[in-house]
């Protein structure tokens, strides 16, 4: 049955008040945490090193970056223009001859149609030199996994963990490919699509969550080694990194709903950036070993009504000068893809297996198994659909 919106209307209203306190207390709180933002200016630059410099090492955030040009935590960019054809102009001024490489994956996880696990795994990634005369790379990779690399441990860890680790690994181990291959050139620029901070994995077991961390310092350690820029992209944001250095500085009401988006979007406009900080987060951080301090991160407003997106790069960057111009590169992808960088949704649009994607693989198994005389059975369900097609 469909669902039923006069019975679902009549329940929001009856719990209209415990959503009308939750937004009462948020935005209270939220007052308080964006008033002592005003403390990330020149003016309060001293006073916060000086608070800082009084705090243990997991403090959420440490500023890394001079407060010469912010304003409540933001550095303007001051980019206007008229028209579209303005900005790509100052796309092309900034991008040309700047090769831009992202990667992104897909999978088709074990199911009950067949009667052993099995999985797909594909990645593809898209290179742009952002030449006048065009050209670009594009391609896929894909890996197979059996039951043996399927199994799980005696933790009980999910199958379909199993093969959201595989993709992990391959999408990481690429970009470290492209890194080595494009050793020293600093004209090419690395996205990641998501956090170089494993956050996500201390919910897993202890070996899982080692797994992430050491897929993640891998890429870091090429991109420090090899000298090639590195960023981290996370289009929407619940880190809380800014939010809780200031409550620790300023003794804030502890807050589960604050966020550092949430918190700077109101005096950013598009383009503005936050001064870079160093990730000082609790928790996970503390297995990075040598780069457990090297990964700064600021926020930039990528869209107009949006909140700003979490950019993360190696400390290196930063010491070598490169974020500045490294940070107009994503305004640029930004600008060309209209509000999300055109280099990741066009390795996500290259690595997606649709519908029609996961029933060739069936065929192609089903195919493969009967000229080998594999016991693989399909249930009929899957067969039907397999000749249909």
């Amino acid at each position: 049955m469909t669902l039923k919106p006069s019975q679902i209307q009549d329940i929001l209203s009856a719990k209209r008040d415990e959503f009308t306190a939750f937004s009462q207390e948020t935005w209270q709180q939220l007052q308080q945490y964006r008033k002592m933002l005003a403390h990330l200016s020149p003016q309060g630059e001293a006073d916060l090193l000086k608070r800082l410099k009084k705090q243990p090492h997991e403090v959420g955030a440490r500023l890394l970056e001079p407060l010469t040009h912010a304003e409540n935590g933001v550095v303007p960019s001051k980019l206007v223009w008229q028209n579209r054809e303005q900005s790509l102009a100052w796309v092309r001024d900034r991008l040309t001859g700047i090769k831009t490489f992202a990667v992104d994956g897909s999978q088709i996880y074990p199911g009950k149609d067949l009667s052993i696990p099995i999985a797909l795994v594909q990645i593809g990634w898209f290179e742009n030199p952002h030449l006048p005369l065009g050209g670009y790379e594009k391609d896929v990779r894909v890996d197979v996994m059996t039951p043996t690399d399927l199994q799980a441990n005696h933790s009980g860890e999910p199958v379909d963990r199993r093969v959201n680790m595989r993709r992990f690994q391959m999408e990481t181990q690429r970009l470290v490919e492209y890194i080595q291959a494009n050793a020293q050139a600093e004209d090419c620029l690395v996205f990641l699509d998501g956090s170089l901070v494993a956050t996500f994995a201390e919910a897993f077991d202890a070996k899982s969550r080692q797994f992430y961390v050491d897929c993640l310092l891998e890429l870091l350690q090429a991109s420090e080694t090899c000298r090639v820029p590195l960023v981290a992209y996370i289009d929407t944001s619940y880190a809380q990194d800014l939010s809780v250095m200031l409550k620790t500085l300023f003794e804030l009401p502890e807050s589960q709903t604050i966020h550092d988006a949430l918190l700077l979007n109101k005096f950013m406009e598009w383009g503005d950036r936050t001064p870079l900080f160093l990730c000082q987060r609790s928790g996970i951080l503390k297995d990075y070993e040598a780069h457990r301090d090297q990964i700064a991160f600021t926020y930039l407003k990528t869209n107009r009504e949006g909140q700003p997106a979490r950019l993360e790069m190696p400390v290196w960057m930063y010491e070598a000068g490169l974020s500045d111009r490294v940070i107009d590169w994503v305004r640029g992808e930004v600008i060309i893809g209209g509000g999300y960088p055109y280099v990741i949704e066009t390795a996500d649009q290259t690595a997606v297996l649709q519908a029609d994607d996961r029933q060739a693989f069936y065929r192609i198994l089903q195919d493969w198994a009967e000229q080998e005389e594999l016991d693989l059975r399909f249930s009929r369900k899957m067969v039907s659909k397999v000749r249909r097609r």
